[in-house]
């Protein structure tokens, strides 16, 4: 017998089955808490010696993480369920928007609205998609 969960599947043996559009719509939430909360955090964590203010490091991680966990989970949902290529398409217009951000800062809080709208987006279509479809892969029971 085992236990589904929505984005987490658990099996009676523990084994962890990891949803990637669960992750990938994770990772894109965090990123805009991040960068909502800065402004709000800036005056209290440079007391505490904190550089997180434009820490161009910790920027383009999280915007490699999100290609990395996105490119995976979408090319997956292409190549083993659905054949889509619509949800390739919003995931790259919002990742365009991603990237823009960081080269137009007077836009970025706009810029990071669009892209974080576009690459949620494209998980839950994804995983729709993969729901949707008939298959065997342990990423989605159904």
């Amino acid at each position: 017998m085992q236990h589904y969960c929505t984005f987490y599947i658990f099996t009676l043996n523990m084994n962890l089955k990891l949803n990637w559009d669960a992750l990938g719509i994770a990772t894109s939430i965090t990123c805009a808490i991040h960068c909502a909360l800065l402004p709000i955090l800036m005056s209290t964590v440079s007391v505490f010696g904190i550089n997180i203010i434009h820490n161009l490091f910790f920027e383009w991680g999280m915007i490699v993480l999100a290609f990395v966990v996105g490119s995976y989970s979408l090319f997956h949902g292409y190549i083993k369920h659905h054949r889509s290529l619509r949800t390739i398409l919003i995931f790259s217009i919002g990742f365009i928007f991603l990237v823009l951000k960081q080269f137009y800062l007077q836009y970025g809080i706009l810029f990071l609205i669009i892209a974080v709208f576009f690459i949620i987006s494209a998980h839950f279509y994804n995983y729709h998609l993969c729901h949707r479809s008939k298959c065997s892969s342990p990423h989605h029971k159904h």
